[in-house]
């Protein structure tokens, strides 16, 4: 599942888009919820989600500095604002800011959804694990080669969204229905991969995602990747990739006076 991280600062409102998240899109899950801007921020430190979604005004800090501030952390993160201003200059600025949709109060379902699934979609091509959708059921059949085929998809899926979660080979197995000893025969044979491998794989990858996009430490960048402490981490890192994480950083990330703001 992509994480989102839920800004708003009425809880009712709060709780009712929650709600409406965990009804109308089983493919996000709230990993984060903060009433104001700086408590956005704060959790943007530590915790890196696939979506953000906030109101636009709030105490403390208004909902468009803390997309622009969190626009300098994470030039990449989709952001839907909700908002019951509907005024032109703060859908303008927004779109300044590149956020994915502008939404008004009250929030109509069908629309949150659709803004939900277009973001969805871009990250699924982004990180390159749902091919767009085919025009009719022969067209599918000759898309994913059958039954295996689109189950390996169904597992490389989970595994990219799921990145930092339980992707153990039998928790796995339990999602698509089958036994453990029949996914990583399978998975061998449709990928040439082992499963394991496949999985220290997308780790690895994400874990240099976020060595050069963010200033996140070093252990955070372990737990948001999956690996099972820092040190192990490290010492993975290193064997994988041949340099340590930390030079790698330094070859490949962002200047410090980039660094993520106060």
């Amino acid at each position: 599942m992509y994480k989102t991280l839920l800004v708003e600062d009425e809880v009712v409102i709060r709780e009712g888009l929650r709600e409406l998240i965990r009804q109308s899109t089983y493919q996000f899950r709230v990993c984060g919820e903060a009433s104001n801007g700086k408590e956005a921020l704060a959790f943007l430190r530590t915790e890196v989600p696939d979506l953000l979604i906030t109101d636009i005004r709030m105490r403390e800090m208004d909902g468009l500095t803390m997309v622009r501030k969190a626009k300098e952390m994470y030039p990449d993160l989709p952001i839907i604002i909700i908002s019951g201003y509907g005024e032109f200059e703060y859908a303008q600025k927004a779109i300044e800011f590149g956020v994915s949709s502008y939404l008004l109060k009250p929030i109509e379902r069908h629309e949150f959804v659709a803004a939900m699934r277009k973001v969805q979609w871009a990250m699924d091509q982004k990180r390159g694990v749902l091919a767009p959708e085919p025009a009719n059921a022969e067209d599918v059949d000759r898309q994913t080669g059958g039954d295996a085929r689109k189950l390996i998809r169904d597992v490389k899926r989970i595994v990219v969204r799921q990145v930092d979660g339980d992707l153990r080979l039998q928790t796995v197995a339990e999602l698509v229905n089958l036994s453990p000893a029949y996914l990583s025969q399978l998975f061998k044979a449709e990928t040439g991969t082992n499963y394991s491998e496949y999985v220290a794989e997308a780790r690895m990858e994400r874990a240099k995602w976020l060595l050069v996009h963010t200033r996140l430490k070093i252990y955070d960048v372990a737990r948001l990747s999956g690996h099972q402490s820092p040190k192990h981490f490290m010492l993975a890192f290193k064997q994988q990739v041949g340099v340590t994480a930390g030079d790698y950083r330094d070859r490949h990330g962002r200047s410090a006076d980039e660094a993520m703001p106060e």
